[in-house]
């Protein structure tokens, strides 16, 4: 693992092919698709330079909803390379190989490993690109280095770390900053009011206190989850779920609906109207938006019911509700629900609220401010992207501009999952490597080299 160390301007000749901001799974399978391009090119073909920039001090995946029994909600074949390279060395079969469990993984017999088991395998195929990485690092600025002749051949990307400041040159930037979490209006974070996302981070600080009530806000898997969790991490504690629904709703994980995550789909999607754009959404949210797992839903049913039985509910199923007003004290948060089918309104008191109410895609544009006025937006302000993930942009700037997440808008519901993460990889690698998008300039030595990346293992 490598780190950011304060350097003065690149040379002339220190341009990279492909810089990536951000090195979730995203831009981890852009570094395997970079590296296999490389292996394939051999010692006489056009190889391509990577270098990834991540703020996280470590490689990280949703670790703060790392639970212990939590399983994934996609094969392990939608991996980081099998739909674009079955016999890729990074494979989730590979890794179940190089751990000794590839037999009792068979005999486990399911084709979704817990989601701690998942991340394990991105931190084995991401330890590979260590050197490749720059860890603990923030990128403040995107500039144009602007030619005699007014076109933009080369970016300049600034990065702050703690060692002070760094500058890359690359002629591509693939931005893959991932999600930002999103909370309620006029509702901010603090020591008792948490998103989902922190919930391993802040509920070891939390048992010490033995909390008498928690909320959950929110319907879909997270929520479910973080109530199943905190009934039974704490449990002395009333565990309040809160949502406008009647009860969680399942997810629709049939084999045709599946297909809207398909390869396939992103270029019917692409194609299509605006209009039938929303209503392919609309069709298919229930695949991935406020949905939960049917067994998941049946174990809190069968939980609820039995403490009903017994007469000791601690579990408790506030549906038809909304959340008000959400006001943090000394030692409590007081929250006010408001009922959706007469706008009656209590007030609950609480120890602790847990908002499991999604994210949002970061604005790739916000790191490119400089760039703003060269890149191309539709009618509704969202930026153009072309099916290669490169940013529509004025003649002028001939740098690569590549988004991976932010792109539902234009390449549909499985912009920001897993589910597409090989293949979309290899596009983009595609389209940087076609001579139009590659400057002739000597590659440096920062390159990836399958048989080194094996014996880095």
């Amino acid at each position: 693992m490598s780190t950011c160390a304060p350097s003065g301007p690149a040379g002339a000749g220190d341009v990279l092919d492909v810089l990536g901001v951000g090195f979730g799974p995203s831009n981890l399978g852009l570094a395997i698709a970079l590296a296999e391009h490389n292996d394939a090119a051999g010692a006489g073909g056009r190889r391509l330079s990577a270098r990834f920039l991540e703020r996280q001090p470590r490689f990280g995946w949703h670790r703060g909803m790392l639970i212990d029994d939590a399983t994934m909600r996609i094969s392990y074949l939608k991996d980081l390379v099998t739909l674009r390279n079955p016999t890729s060395p990074f494979s989730f079969l590979s890794y179940l190989h190089d751990r000794g469990r590839l037999v009792d993984f068979i005999n486990y017999g399911s084709s979704m490993p817990s989601r701690l088991e998942f991340h394990d395998y991105l931190e084995w195929a991401a330890s590979s690109f260590a050197s490749q990485v720059d860890y603990g690092c923030e990128v403040v600025a995107v500039e144009p280095e602007v030619g005699a002749d007014g076109t933009v051949e080369v970016l300049t990307v600034v990065v702050r770390s703690a060692a002070g400041e760094v500058r890359h040159r690359a002629r591509n930037v693939v931005v893959a900053t991932g999600l930002t979490p999103l909370l309620p209006p006029r509702v901010a974070a603090g020591e008792r009011i948490w998103h989902s996302r922190d919930l391993l981070h802040r509920a070891p600080a939390a048992a010490g206190t033995a909390p008498e009530r928690v909320a959950v806000v929110g319907a879909g898997q997270s929520a479910a989850e973080v109530a199943d969790f905190l009934h039974r991490t704490f449990p002395a504690a009333e565990v309040c779920a809160i949502f406008s629904r009647y009860g969680y709703s399942p997810a629709d994980d049939s084999p045709f609906a599946n297909r809207i995550f398909d390869p396939g789909a992103v270029d019917d999607f692409f194609d299509a109207t605006d209009d039938a754009k929303q209503r392919i959404l609309g069709y298919h949210a229930n695949t991935n938006y406020s949905v939960v797992d049917p067994e998941l839903i049946t174990d809190l049913y069968r939980r609820h019911y039995h403490e009903r039985v017994a007469g000791t509910e601690r579990l408790r199923i506030l549906n038809l509700t909304r959340v008000g007003d959400v006001v943090e004290t000394e030692d409590r948060v007081e929250l006010a629900l408001e009922s959706v089918v007469d706008g009656s309104r209590d007030v609950v008191s609480v120890d602790l609220v847990v908002f499991a109410t999604g994210y949002r895609s970061s604005d790739p544009l916000r790191l490119l401010p400089a760039l703003a006025g060269t890149c191309r937006r539709d009618p509704a302000g969202r930026l153009r992207i072309g099916r290669d993930y490169r940013v529509e942009t004025d003649p002028e700037l001939r740098a690569g501009v590549y988004v991976q997440g932010a792109t539902e808008h234009s390449h549909g519901i499985s912009s920001t999952l897993l589910s597409n993460v090989a293949v979309r990889a290899g596009e983009i690698v595609a389209s940087i490597a076609t001579p139009a998008a590659i400057a002739t300039a000597p590659v440096d030595g920062n390159r990836a080299d399958l048989a080194e990346l094996r014996g880095a293992r």
